[in-house]
């Protein structure tokens, strides 16, 4: 058949009385706000009144119908989902069962509606059971949502197919929207109000009652702000301030969280409350993604050892991470920290409307006013209508011998009962009332009831008529109600309120203190804080400070903060940043990390200097001396943006390396020596500062030695020597005649087979804390105000005992009030060592000649 068949229109049939023309757009819209509006108020948002969408409220009314209270025993789901479904809710059985389970689920409901029995899912995510397998009852606290249901305090309409009826709205005997709260989502708008504590919101009804005029501000005084299911943090109140004042502000969650330490020096993270509607198991495995990925590096183990007990998961670290700071980043980075955004959109008379908190309370009040209102009108009612029918029992009592004549000269009740009503008075309720009534009531005893009731009876009405007619006493019921729900079911708070900061740097948490940073010739790097190692007199024996390879020796010790920047620069002129608690913490015997691991170098790069600064430093150049004596000055601002790949610091000939970097002021003299005892001291200023990847010029004559000290008179007025087999100084640096660079210099320390070559030239204040340690790692710490001056070609004295040792680094630290000998390792005092000096007649002639220093002054 072809088309143009089923387009031919037959006139005869046409009718043209049951067509409307109409744009199609209109239709559109018209039908599309009708089904907008369905969804919004019969399916999506709250009711100010009780706080329940439709179905939930069809789910507690069923129960109450099937009297399914706290105190009888469980019933299946199946049985409550199906008759829901098929009396009041006819949506399907999956959509019913999935809201009965949510009023059972204790970290979704801040008090559940629902007692479950039975497995009805988890934190995690799981699926309840089948509704065949699972029973539930209505809680303790539900029973007070539906208390004088039955008093008319609520409208009832049609169920669906008209053979049953339903309330519009719950009475409420507590204010659930705001204790439960409610999320959802309509067509064009959705709603989603925060849980609160019950104690606090009645208290903040109270305020509302005694002041309608209240501020947000003056509420919080009251009520806190929310208090979620699962506890946890919220963190500073403009999110709950902005939320009471508007009905919409952002309120910040954090985890709760406990840091332990291991046996094995570690630590760990273990959370133990959540952040409302966090998922724990996707939580688990974005941290567990995180990790995979190298976004977050530092995490050893994850473990959710969570049970009936409570939420226990367990990050555990790596030995070098800090807790505090790894807990930032995971605050960053996942749920740990999440934002609940307040959006209290609630139906006010079947209309949606954005409420701030202040809002819900009146709305709150204003229904429980018509709830107490209709109640007592209800039992005013009721209360007459007795009346009517006592009264007439006692006009009966009164005339019992005319009733009973009467009665029984009647052939049947329909023939007694006008005639009661004609010859006594009595209306058809009271004549039926009458013909009713047991022949026991006739005693004297039951009559006596009978006028007992009615005296009770009136003073109840005179009372119900009272409350009508005062609105003062509605409020205090209100308010004695309120009270009395408080007493039963309040508990304590569960979110705590924090004043902190949402978003903080790692930094922060980080406190600033005093560190030394340790680097090996091996490159094994680490960091201390500075008192570990307390002062010992000179000549000391020392204490381990470092276990050590025996090809390894401790090279640099510097001294900075936690917060200071650490220029690293290598051998092949190249250098590289990190900050100071970047480095890896580690016990004092503990020989560190590779320092590769930190910066990207290479391997075959060794670290010669370590240069630490801060934003606030006076320093404005770097001084550069490779180990043939070729010096370099550059500008601080060369060197501040560092890449992770790091930079070129100075260009080296091919046989040469960097030796030394300081930073200077500019005008700053420079003292170089050499490991042959010689020693060069020139004007900074003499030398053009160059650039960052210049290759510098000529500022010492080693003379077949090779340089092994910079010194700078910033530093101080002494210049200290050590030699390797522990001979020291200290000279004054006024015995250093100026010269030009690039000459021979003059003798800083008589070099002898004794005393050994030279490793050591500092140029110190004189009141420092000397640290020295020994190529086998040991480490002692001395005050150089026990080291006497000498003159600077002299030998000096023994510092400590190296024996078949030699020294291998030297760092100078500030000066420590507590002198007393202690070793750390063994806590035992340790013995002075033996003080050696040089006889004065030991001491080696001044060579004029090599003092003129007359090597050439040439720059390359």
């Amino acid at each position: 058949m072809a088309l143009d068949d089923f387009m031919e229109f037959d006139e005869s049939n046409f009718d043209p009385g049951h067509i409307t023309e109409t744009e199609l757009t209109k239709e559109i819209r018209r039908d599309f706000l009708e089904y907008s509006m369905s969804v919004i108020v019969s399916r999506a948002l709250p009711d100010v009144r009780d706080g329940l969408k439709p179905v939930q409220r069809r789910i507690l009314y069923s129960m109450h119908e099937m009297n399914i209270g706290p105190d009888k025993a469980y019933r299946k789901s199946a049985r409550i989902v199906g008759d829901t479904m098929g009396k009041y809710h006819p949506h399907g059985d999956s959509s019913i069962y999935g809201a009965l389970v949510y009023l059972a689920q204790p970290w979704n409901m801040r008090t559940v509606l629902v007692d479950g029995h039975g497995n009805f899912g988890s934190m995690d995510g799981d699926d309840p059971a089948a509704m065949r397998y699972t029973e539930a009852r209505m809680s303790k606290i539900a029973v007070e949502m539906l208390r004088d249901l039955e008093k008319d305090t609520v409208d009832m309409i049609d169920n669906y197919d008209g053979q049953e009826k339903e309330p519009t709205v719950l009475p409420s005997r507590y204010p659930n929207l705001i204790v439960n709260g409610s999320s959802g989502i309509a067509v064009g708008m959705a709603t989603n109000v925060a849980p609160h504590n019950l104690g606090e919101t009645i208290d903040g009804i109270f305020a509302v009652m005694d002041n309608p005029e209240i501020t947000a501000t003056e509420l919080m005084n009251y009520m806190k702000g929310p208090d979620f299911p699962t506890g946890a943090y919220i963190l500073g109140r403009s999110g709950i301030r902005q939320a009471f004042e508007t009905g919409r502000g952002s309120v910040i969650m954090r985890a709760k969280t406990k840091i332990e330490e291991m046996p094995n020096g570690k630590s760990r993270i273990v959370v133990y409350e959540l952040p409302y509607m966090v998922n724990k198991a996707s939580l688990v495995e974005r941290i567990a993604t995180l990790v995979r990925d190298k976004v977050i590096e530092g995490i050893t183990d994850l473990r959710d050892e969570s049970n009936m007990d409570g939420i226990r998961v367990v990050i555990e670290l790596r030995k070098d991470i800090q807790p505090d700071v790894m807990l930032n980043q995971l605050y960053r980075s996942t749920p740990l920290q999440s934002n609940f955004g307040v959006n209290n959109v609630v139906l006010f008379n079947g209309v949606p409307r954005q409420a701030s908190m202040i809002d819900l309370l009146k709305g709150y009040i204003a229904f429980q006013d018509e709830v107490i209102v209709r109640r007592t009108q209800f039992d005013l009612k009721k209360a007459q209508d007795r009346a009517h029918i006592l009264e007439g029992l006692r006009i009966a009592v009164d005339n019992l011998d005319a009733i009973i004549h009467t009665i029984r000269d009647s052939r049947d009740p329909n023939e007694a009962m006008p005639r009661l009503m004609e010859g006594f008075g009595l209306d058809e309720i009271q004549a039926k009332a009458i013909l009713d009534m047991q022949f026991r009531r006739l005693t004297g005893l039951e009559r006596e009831k009978i006028e007992n009731e009615y005296q009770d009876l009136l003073i109840k009405i005179a009372d119900f008529q009272d409350i009508l007619s005062n609105h003062a006493r509605v409020l205090q019921i209100i308010r004695d109600e309120l009270s009395e729900v408080k007493a039963k079911f309040n508990d304590p708070r569960r979110s705590e309120i924090i004043d902190a900061i949402a978003d903080v740097e790692d930094e922060d948490l980080i406190p600033v203190e005093n560190i030394i940073i340790t680097l090996s010739s091996n490159g094994y790097i680490k960091r201390l804080t500075t008192d570990t190692y307390h002062v010992q007199n000179r000549g000391g024996k020392g204490i381990k400070g470092m276990e050590l390879h025996k090809d390894d020796i401790i090279d640099q010790f510097i001294s900075m903060s936690t917060h200071d920047h650490l220029l690293v620069f290598t051998d092949k002129g190249k250098v590289y940043r990190i900050k100071g608690y970047n480095v890896p913490e580690f016990s004092r015997t503990s020989k560190g990390i590779p320092a590769i691991n930190l910066i990207s170098m290479e391997k075959t790069e060794n670290i010669r200097a370590l240069v630490p600064y801060s934003q606030d430093h006076d320093s404005k150049f770097l001084f550069f001396v490779t180990k043939q004596g070729i010096i370099k000055r550059t500008t601080f601002d060369e060197y501040e943006n560092i890449n992770k790949n790091g930079k070129i610091a100075i260009k080296l000939n091919e046989d040469d390396e960097l030796a030394f970097v300081r930073s200077t002021d500019g005008n700053a003299e420079i003292i170089i020596a050499g490991s042959n005892g010689k020693a060069v001291r020139f004007l900074e200023n003499t030398v053009r500062p160059l650039g960052r990847t210049a290759r510098g010029v000529k500022g010492f004559n080693v003379d077949g030695g090779y340089v092994i000290g910079l010194a700078t008179n910033l530093e101080g007025e002494y210049i200290l020597t050590i030699t390797e087999n522990g001979f020291g100084k200290k000279s004054s640096l006024a015995d250093y005649r100026m010269t030009r660079r690039g000459a021979r210099g003059v003798k800083t320390v008589n070099v002898t087979q004794k005393s050994g070559k030279l490793v050591c030239m500092r140029a110190v204040r004189g009141d420092e804390d000397c640290m020295i340690m020994t190529a086998g790692g040991i480490v002692i710490r001395i005050s150089l105000k026990q080291v006497s001056v000498y003159s600077r070609s002299a030998q000096g004295v023994k510092v400590i005992n190296v024996k078949d040792d030699i020294v291998s680094s030297v760092a100078i630290l500030e000066p420590e009030e507590d002198s007393e000998v202690v070793d750390i390792s063994h806590n035992e005092v340790l013995d002075e060592g033996v003080f050696e000096e040089t006889p004065d007649d030991e001491e080696d002639s001044i060579d004029n000649n090599e003092e003129d220093g007359t090597d050439s002054d040439s720059e390359e």
